[in-house]
């Protein structure tokens, strides 16, 4: 894949739902009230956070699935407003957060179970899968010696052959990171 490749797939095709506000909602102290109904949202494949406009005479609900993508129709969503840091989220949508990527990471297990396989190491001294909350030398040293004979499967091969608790729920700890504050190093978040 070319590098114009690679930067031209950057767009999310498919969002959950956040939040959704049907009054519209106050911005910040430099901007007016915007009274068109919003939707905040998270992208699937880059976990982009994004506010839209919902098609009249539609609403949308917490945990739902919709249709962003730029090659087809939109059923329930009008227009893409733009990108929004964690910061600018509603607390309903904050609240909603972990329960949808936790959703999406479970959808698309095999995405993560990729990372497990492939992961390199970033500098001499650490590795990506060290980047990862609670995974420490140790268990980055089990992954890699398990992945060398073999490559794993699913979540529960990698709990069985390393002993880590729960990667999924660890994923989804980074994942939340790395939207909640500025990373040096973003494993699974769109960058800004």
């Amino acid at each position: 894949m070319g590098k114009g490749e690679a930067r031209s797939k950057r767009f999310e095709d498919h969002a959950y739902v956040l939040d959704y506000l049907p009054q519209g909602k106050m911005g910040r102290r430099w901007e007016s009230f915007r009274a068109e109904p919003l939707v905040q949202l998270i992208g699937e494949s880059f976990f982009t956070l994004l506010e839209a406009t919902p098609r009249a005479g539609f609403t949308v609900s917490p945990c739902e699935r919709v249709y962003v993508g730029k090659e087809a129709f939109r059923e329930k969503i009008s227009h893409i407003i733009g990108r929004i840091e964690f910061n600018d989220l509603t607390v309903a949508a904050r609240n909603e957060l972990p329960i949808v990527v936790e959703e999406i990471v479970m959808k698309d297990e095999q995405k993560f179970i990729e990372f497990f396989n492939t992961a390199q190491a970033l500098t001499p001294r650490m590795h990506s899968l060290e980047l990862i909350p609670g995974i420490g030398k140790k268990y980055a040293w089990a992954i890699l010696d398990v992945r060398e004979k073999e490559l794993f499967t699913s979540f529960q091969d990698v709990r069985e052959k390393t002993e880590i608790p729960d990667p999924a729920k660890l994923i989804v700890k980074r994942i939340l990171e790395e939207l909640s504050k500025q990373s040096k190093y973003r494993l699974f978040v769109r960058s800004p």
